[in-house]
């Protein structure tokens, strides 16, 4: 009996501390650490806007007076129905308003748009409770707050405990609210609700009225304190793995066997760590390859690691000690992959993006979609954030503000594709709206006028915010590219990143599109009125007179890099690719009578579902069609290498081939859709194109742009209705682009997906795919033929440099196979060096002429 009694007794025991294990995993306690005086106020929480928020003292401090500034608790949340919870915090107002619609206290069962808790975070609406600056109490509606008790809630204003509690019986779901002071009640109110409506996160908020207009309108000054967050009850549920840092993400590049890795972090504080350790795993062992001080308005740590082993695939781990919950020193950690050189697959897919927005945030069946395709390399091609992004619209001042306003969407970006950039080489290079810019004509750093409207201020060249913004946002972006090719800083001391990636046989060119670029509004004829990069005078003929002698696109510097870049070729590639913001011709059109109002033209025929008959190639300066002289010489440099040129920015997706003085003699464009699209364009003229295959549709062929650029469009994804829900991510063109490079063949198979663009169930985007050859890049009309050069002794197919009489470069390409017919323009006599440059083995063949006709071929044994 003793036995048995003992065994009963202990299996009791055992599910009591069953129970009692699983309640406290399910409770929550905020033990907000004193010693910690910084903006980010934890793994655990998520801050709208995190600018507006800051940690001191062992407390929550919302620094401003403004509308729905909350705090969402990331690693709990209510998931069923029934059973119960209750939640409480300590909590007091710092300003005494008086106002009923001022209000601190909780946000229930927030949802965001879409079915992920980082959309509930930054997006989610719910049930609001809490306490008025008038002393009402209330659940739901504001405008049925009870302030039977309102005189002595006023007096606890400065210190109180909020404390929510549910219950449910055979009658429905009740929520009970108290307000507590220093010596206990005061009031409480009940109310029936319906039980979905506290499946969701749970928040606290400061919510004051500023006086002004909107969101985003706020006054500096300490509104509400917060600490001591509790929350227990069989409603909750764990989810841990939903903290989120101190290590954000990471983002590398991994070229001439030199790694670089940035990772992000928040705006920590002055008691955690200075310093973020990069560990390799070799065998068992975890090894230290860099450490990296934090920069100071970045958040960013690089690492650079030089004689990097890129034959084998290596895990990483990133970590960082910082003051946790209850003063406690804890350190965190950030793994990945940072996969082998693929210098043997004879395929290297590139997936491209473009205007990362936050209309389908956190776009998690895109990146789902994504990874099906297997891509080598990501690259994004700017606008990885939108000045509203997040909502709260941005701010510009004050600056310190401002840095963090910008860090919060940028951190949003990493928040979304981290599963992407964690393990896959990520190009990332900022372009006009990461810059708070609507358009960015940089003018070599120049400072933009600190007068008059955000246009006027924009189109006097230059950038509006100070050098050191621009220098922090360039830092969270391209940080972990290859060093630049030439490091001198511009104008205010603003850096440059233009630089060369090589990786998996293929030759990458990143360029700046926009830093140097002239603006047309400095440089027009004031009868242009050129503003925002559109001549509103309709009589002005943009079409001829816009492009006015000096007008600069790239800069003598970028220029002279991809010369560099061109005619110099390692021996491990066979490729070259241009990466930019944007493509070098305007593909858009609008409506005779319309200036510059494409994108409500678009979404205004889009609602009626069909495209108008009068539409005209437009001439908007922001493309990088203008100006026209620059373009060309630009057009002209990158086919000397016979480069494929891969960009965003025009919101609308196409393939296309350049033309300097003909239709198709340069290069293959492809332009990827955006991700999610707040401007629709489209390309629908009333000319027809000439030269497109029969049956193909009259947008297709050849074309003069709006700057009298030679266009030829191969396919284009116009925005059309498709049925699927959300409509203004499915039917404004939206996606992604695959590239797939073919080393062997130097075939380029190019892909523009939708959103939801799973290789195994859809298809791309009418038009494509699309395959073109790496010597169709220099598709200019030869005038004859240099006699074919045989190679012998080689490992792999020759570089081929071909240099007119007078020594100039005419173009230089590594060989498809070991037997090359050369191509020139003109009469006269070439000279080609073939053989490996980088290994020293070549050879010079002079006083070449060429023949429209089969000529003996040339032998060359190495």
């Amino acid at each position: 009996m003793t036995v048995r009694l003992s065994l009963y007794t202990f299996l009791f025991a055992f599910f009591l501390l069953s129970c009692t294990s699983q309640e406290d995993e399910e409770s929550f306690k905020s033990n907000f650490p004193i010693s910690a005086d910084r903006v980010w106020i934890g793994p655990e929480y998520w801050a709208n806007p995190m600018q507006d928020w800051k940690l001191k003292d062992g407390k929550m401090l919302c620094t401003v007076l403004g509308r729905d500034r909350n705090i969402h608790l990331l690693t709990r949340k209510i998931d069923t129905q029934t059973g119960d919870f209750s939640m409480s915090i300590d909590a007091g107002m710092l300003k005494k308003t008086g106002n009923a619609e001022d209000w601190v206290g909780f946000k229930l069962g927030a949802k965001g748009e879409f079915d992920d808790y980082r959309s509930d975070a930054v997006f989610g609406k719910g049930l609001n409770v809490g306490v008025t600056a008038a002393g009402g109490l209330f659940i739901g509606d504001i405008k049925n707050a009870n302030a039977d008790k309102a005189d002595k809630v006023k007096k606890s204003l400065d210190y109180f405990t909020l404390k929510v509690k549910s219950s449910h019986n055979e009658k429905g779901t009740s929520l009970t609210l108290e307000f507590h002071g220093k010596k206990g009640l005061i009031h409480q109110i009940k109310s029936s609700i319906d039980a979905n409506q506290l499946v969701g996160d749970v928040a606290v908020v400061s919510h004051f009225d500023p006086g002004a207009n909107g969101t985003r309108a706020t006054i500096i000054e300490n509104s509400a304190w917060f600490q001591n967050w509790q929350l227990e009850g069989d409603q909750l549920a764990q989810v841990n793995d939903h903290a989120f840092g101190p290590i954000l993400f990471a983002q590398h590049t991994l070229s001439d066997r030199i790694l670089k890795m940035t990772a992000q972090l928040p705006p920590i504080g002055d008691k955690d760590g200075k310093e973020v350790l990069l560990e390799i795993q070799t065998g068992d062992q975890w090894q230290e390859a860099a450490r990296s001080a934090i920069d100071k308005d970045a958040r960013t740590a690089t690492f650079k690691v030089k004689n990097w082993d890129d034959t084998r695939d290596y895990n990483y781990r990133i970590s960082y000690q910082y003051i946790a919950a209850g003063d406690e020193e804890k350190q965190d950690t950030f793994e990945g992959i940072v996969k082998k050189n693929p210098l043997d697959k004879d395929e290297l897919v590139v997936a491209g993006f473009t205007g990362n927005n936050d209309l389908g945030f956190p776009n998690q069946g895109l990146v789902a979609s994504v990874l099906k395709h297997n891509p080598d390399v990501l690259f994004f091609s700017g606008d990885q954030i939108y000045e509203p992004v997040g909502g709260f619209g941005n701010i510009h001042k004050p600056i310190e503000k401002a840095k963090i306003d910008y860090l919060r969407k940028w951190i949003m970006y990493g928040w979304e594709y981290r599963e992407l950039l964690r393990d896959l080489p990520t190009v990332s290079i900022p372009d006009d709206h990461d810059v708070y810019h609507g358009n960015l004509w940089g003018e070599g750093g120049k400072k933009a006028k600190e007068t008059g409207s955000e246009k006027e201020r924009q189109d006097s060249g230059g950038y509006k915010l100070p050098a050191d913004f621009v220098r922090m946002v360039e830092r969270t972006q391209t940080s972990n590219l290859p060093d630049p090719y030439d490091p001198t800083p511009v104008k205010q001391g603003i850096g440059v990143y233009y630089t060369e990636m090589n990786y998996g046989g293929v030759s990458f060119a990143i360029i700046e599109d926009r830093k140097f670029k002239s603006s047309p509004g400095n440089l027009l004829p004031p009868e242009a009125k050129a503003i925002n990069g559109w001549a509103e005078n309709k009589s002005f003929d943009v079409r001829n007179d816009s492009d006015i002698p000096g007008a600069v696109l790239l800069g003598e510097r970028q220029e002279d890099f991809l010369k560099d870049w061109g005619a110099n070729w390692s021996s491990e590639t066979s490729m070259k690719v241009l990466l930019s913001q944007t493509i070098f011709n305007n593909v858009a059109t609008l409506p005779r009578e319309a200036v510059s109002d494409v994108v409500v033209s678009t979404l205004r025929i889009m609602e009626k579902g069909e495209y108008p008959d009068d539409d005209v190639i437009v001439s908007d300066m922001d493309s990088n069609g203008w100006p026209h002289t620059a373009r060309n010489r630009a057009v002209d440099i990158i086919r000397k290498c016979f480069a494929f040129h891969l960009a965003g920015d025009q919101h609308l997706g196409s393939t296309i081939q350049y033309g300097v003085d003909d239709w198709q003699d340069a290069g293959i464009a492809a332009c990827v859709p955006s991700i999610s699209n707040y401007f629709p364009r489209r390309w629908n003229p009333t000319v027809e194109g000439q030269n497109r295959p029969d049956g193909a549709p009259k947008n297709l062929g050849d074309f003069m742009d709006g700057f009298n650029n030679y266009l030829t469009v191969y396919a284009v994804s116009n925005p059309i209705f498709t049925g699927k829900k959300p409509s203004k991510l499915h039917d404004r063109a939206a996606g992604f682009g695959i590239i797939k490079f073919h080393k062997k063949s130097r075939d380029i198979d190019i892909s523009l997906w939708p959103r939801d663009g799973d290789p195994a169930t859809s298809k791309p985007y009418e038009g494509w795919p699309l395959t073109f050859n790496q010597m169709d890049n220099y598709g200019r009309k030869a005038y004859g033929y240099l006699p074919n050069i045989v190679t012998e002794g080689l490992e792999q197919p020759p570089v081929i440099k071909v240099l007119d009489a007078e020594g100039e470069e005419v173009y230089t390409v590594r060989a498809i196979d070991n037997d090359f017919e050369a191509k020139v323009f003109a009469r006269g006599k070439y000279t080609v060096v073939i053989g490996e440059p980088e290994l020293n083995k070549t050879q010079t063949l002079e006083n070449l002429e060429p023949s429209r006709e089969r000529q003996e071929p040339i032998i060359v044994k190495f």
